[in-house]
């Protein structure tokens, strides 16, 4: 086909269909219905890499700093995924989660997290030794927080809900449509697809792991660039189904920018145990031995990443041990669940966390937007982007309504 040929010219375009470009699209056609909405993918499906790869947890928003992005948009995100998913008949869990404290240490940090919930009115518990023990037989720690309102979900059926209403309000989805150029005009951008040019008045990038790249062909030069960290997770066996009734997570760190591992029931029944976080050779490495030597040169010339290795080396030397030897993931996860073995960490998938970070190497914690003229990108979206979809693709839509009324 004529890669020049004109496929479609839409108000808005949005790239990627993972859960928040879905849920942008959606958003725009229920704002908009009589405007023209699509949506490029360069899979053959949605949800294909981070949504459909995470632990499928509806988040509470415990951890996030008060006033962050992170915090406003997970809080309204939680409710108003639970009631996406009422609305659409989706199967959900609020099994809620037990933050477990295993040392001094940990339980001196869990103080703070507690006053972090009570600043953010959230519905928990401090749990006694004792009560966690009732809670949670095969759980071991000196005391825990119980975050009521944490669930799971699968977000691949949550997703493609989402694009099933783009659909059936009149918009389109195109998959198998890799973004190649985007050039600007006079009537908006036009993208370059595999398959040839959609026009758009407007661009929303929802790109995630990509989306420094997406500013790069705007011919912008990003002021960040996307970092991908490898979580990868165990599954136990099926005779593990029961050992936990919530989600179970350590006291987090907060030198570090991950949670830590942990025990998640799945909504399938299942357990897993992760992830870890470890420097993957590429921007969609999911598997040991899968290398990107594009994405490998852009790492090992990256200034950034060089200062944010040095400045967490210990960490990152640990989670490399860990990825390579069960013994040492399994160590961090017998901290509050001691009867585990390493026979019972059998294979799963993994998934990459973007992780956008600035050129003096500092990570970038909140959501991140960059905005031009008839263009948004999504430039970090990290852990609870999931859970936030709907109210990231609310503040979108008013970004650009804005955008218009200048």
């Amino acid at each position: 086909m004529n890669k020049t040929h004109l496929l479609e010219q839409v108000d808005y375009l949005v790239i990627g269909a993972g859960i928040l470009g879905a849920a942008t699209a959606m958003t725009l056609l229920q704002r908009y219905p009589h405007r023209s909405v699509a949506i490029v993918e360069k899979e053959s499906g949605g949800a294909a890499h981070q949504t459909g790869r995470n632990s499928g947890v509806i988040h509470a928003g415990v951890y996030y700093q008060p006033g962050s992005l992170k915090a406003q948009f997970c809080q309204q995100g939680a409710e108003a995924t639970k009631a996406f998913c009422l609305e659409h008949e989706i199967p959900f869990e609020q099994c809620g989660k037990l933050i477990v404290a295993t040392s001094p240490l940990e339980y001196e940090r869990l103080q703070q997290l507690i006053i972090r919930a009570q600043e953010h009115q959230l519905d928990v518990e401090v749990i006694s030794q004792q009560r966690l023990q009732q809670l949670e037989p095969n759980i071991a720690g000196i005391g825990a927080l119980l975050v009521k309102d944490t669930a799971i979900v699968d977000y691949k059926q949550v997703t493609r809900r989402m694009l099933d209403k783009v659909v059936a309000a009149g918009g389109q989805v195109l998959f198998e449509h890799q973004v190649n150029a985007i050039d600007t005009c006079n009537a908006g951008i036009e993208v370059t697809t595999s398959y040839g040019v959609v026009a758009a008045k407007t661009l929303i990038s929802c790109a995630g792991i990509m989306s420094d790249r997406i500013v790069s062909l705007l011919g912008l030069e990003p002021e960040f660039e996307m970092i991908p960290f490898r979580g990868e997770y165990f599954l136990l066996p099926e005779r593990h189904n029961q050992i936990v009734k919530h989600l179970i997570y350590p006291v987090p760190d907060p030198s570090l920018p991950f949670l830590g591992v942990h025990l998640t029931k799945m909504i399938d029944g299942t357990v897993t145990v992760g992830p870890n976080a470890v420097l993957a050779p590429g921007r969609e490495s999911y598997r040991h031995g899968q290398v990107n030597w594009q994405d490998c040169r852009e790492l090992l010339t990256s200034k950034g990443l060089r200062k944010v290795v040095f400045k967490h080396f210990k960490a990152s030397v640990s989670e490399f041990k860990n990825s390579v030897f069960k013994q040492g993931y399994l160590h961090q996860v017998r901290k509050y669940c001691p009867q585990l073995r390493t026979s019972d960490l059998l294979p799963y998938r993994a998934g990459i966390r973007a992780q956008a970070i600035t050129k003096q190497g500092q990570l970038i914690d909140d959501f991140l937007f960059v905005k031009q003229p008839n263009c948004l990108i999504v430039a970090n979206a990290p852990s609870p982007a999931a859970t936030s979809a709907i109210p990231i693709a609310q503040y979108i839509v008013e970004q650009l309504h804005l955008a218009d009324e200048d």
